[in-house]
């Protein structure tokens, strides 16, 4: 397959990071830009930038047609989607395969396997991978509680089409059943069009584990470890680590292995993530869904193996088998990432929007930033918040988090708000430096923090 120019269909900091990938392999980049983001690092550093429609991104990101068309017009043979947007559509890997454009991911079939998560969950049982117990398709509040009682409650009612955390509804018993269970379909018809609701066991004290796969064209698929992204507010990850902490080395072993099987299975091309819950309590992990794309907190896995996982992309994309087999995978330290988003802790963590008058990011052994913000950009209101990533990487865990608490404190931006001093407070917590926390434990922290800061 040819890769010699690619269309970066996305925004903010996964579209600089595609392009110095990009770059670091000697091919030519066009940045793909609303009219919002004419001013962007990505549009500065790009070959080229093509603007492809207004601010919103109904009307330029997640247009398929426009994003083909404007591979077309630049001489782009190969399109790399990012995360979010239309990364995990496989309209859009099926229509650059028809126009003959080289999709820098899996294949729509990849795609559609998995982002179907009924689907998903018949493919890992058929591997032998545990899943969360719980049911099918509920096709109302009715059938949904007789299946709750079967299961136990509390349950979580999930969009089989969800994703990003979207449609996810927690339910402690029978009366909260029909209002749940309506708000849910309502939302998930919203968000993804298909208001199909499945179940599953809530596990209170639990951590999110994900796993990194890689697969070529080849048929070789292998894992390059383990993430803890148990740090979540609404669903939405803030801080990741890797290795995963406080898990034994046979059940690491175990999630790794299950992550692979259940990839090789399908036959997997590119980078995903199949991503895991596991119980503090029983020790016991099942499967949740998998991420048919590169992932926002790629870089921690980057940081202990020394792979460039864009670049891999681009290689495996290429038709280029992977460099090494699983045996020569190597895990060096711990790696810590914080998501810096403009936002505002002391004030509901409302959305921040605005100037950056000034911005300096940390600097210092073991610290990586990806960012697509400078002194002068201008944040626009339509997108997601992120500004950054902190990326830190130490001898172990302990020494990793000191670092990481040096640079938060070091971190520079005036103009807007950030979640910079909530991050601050959740490093520095005796239970995150203990490691004593789960799913649930950084909601507290938020409810914590808003009482202390907010009047």
């Amino acid at each position: 397959m040819s890769v010699t120019r690619v269309l970066v269909a996305n925004r903010g900091e996964i579209a600089v990071r595609i392009i110095r990938a990009c770059q670091s392999l000697g091919i030519e980049t066009v940045a793909a830009v609303s009219e919002a983001d004419r001013e962007s690092l990505a549009a500065k550093m790009a070959n080229r930038a093509v603007c492809i429609g207004p601010p919103r991104s109904s009307d330029s990101y997640l247009k398929t047609g426009t994003l083909v068309a404007a591979a077309q017009s630049t001489g782009c043979d190969a399109l790399h989607p990012g995360y979010g947007f239309l990364s995990e559509r496989a309209e859009l890997a099926q229509t650059c395969a028809d126009n003959k454009i080289t999709f820098i991911g899996p294949s729509a079939e990849n795609i559609t396997n998995m982002g179907d998560k009924l689907e998903a969950r018949k493919i890992a049982v058929s591997c032998g991978v545990p899943t969360v117990p719980g049911s099918d398709h509920a096709k109302n509040p009715r059938e949904a509680a007789a299946q709750a009682e079967k299961i136990g409650y509390p349950v979580l009612l999930k969009a089989s089409a969800g994703g990003g955390g979207r449609g996810i509804k927690l339910v402690w018993n029978p009366s909260e059943m029909p209002t749940t269970f309506s708000t849910a379909a309502a939302e998930a018809r919203a968000a993804f069009g298909n208001d199909t609701l499945y179940m599953e066991r809530y596990i209170g004290n639990a951590r999110h584990i994900e796993v990194q796969v890689l697969g070529d064209r080849s048929g070789n698929v292998i894992h390059l470890g383990e993430r803890d992204c148990s740090l979540q507010r609404r669903h939405q990850k803030i801080i990741e680590e890797a290795p995963a902490y406080a898990v034994s080395t046979k059940v690491r072993d175990q999630i790794c292995h299950a992550a692979a099987i259940l990839a090789r299975s399908i036959g997997y091309q590119n980078a995903g993530t199949v991503e895991f819950i596991f119980d503090n309590d029983t020790n016991e992990f099942f499967f949740l869904e998998m991420n048919t794309r590169i992932q926002v907190e790629h870089p921690v896995t980057e940081m202990i193996t020394g792979v460039d996982l864009v670049a891999q992309q681009l290689r495996i994309a290429r038709g280029e088998p992977l460099p090494f087999k699983q045996s020569d995978v190597r895990f060096f330290g711990h790696a810590i990432e914080c998501r810096i988003n403009a936002e505002s802790p002391q004030h509901g963590f409302r959305p921040c929007p605005g100037r950056i008058t000034h911005w300096q990011g940390p600097e210092g052994s073991g610290i990586r930033l990806d960012t697509h913000c400078y002194s002068g950009y201008f944040v626009p209101p339509f997108y997601d918040s992120l500004l950054a990533k902190l990326i830190v990487h130490g001898g172990d865990r302990t020494e990793a988090a000191a670092r990481t608490k040096q640079a938060l404190a070091s971190f520079q931006v005036q103009g807007i708000d950030t979640g910079i001093p909530f991050l601050q407070a959740v490093i520095d917590d005796a239970d995150y430096v203990d490691g004593k926390v789960n799913t649930r434990w950084l909601e507290k922290k938020l409810e914590q923090y808003s009482a202390a800061h907010t009047g």
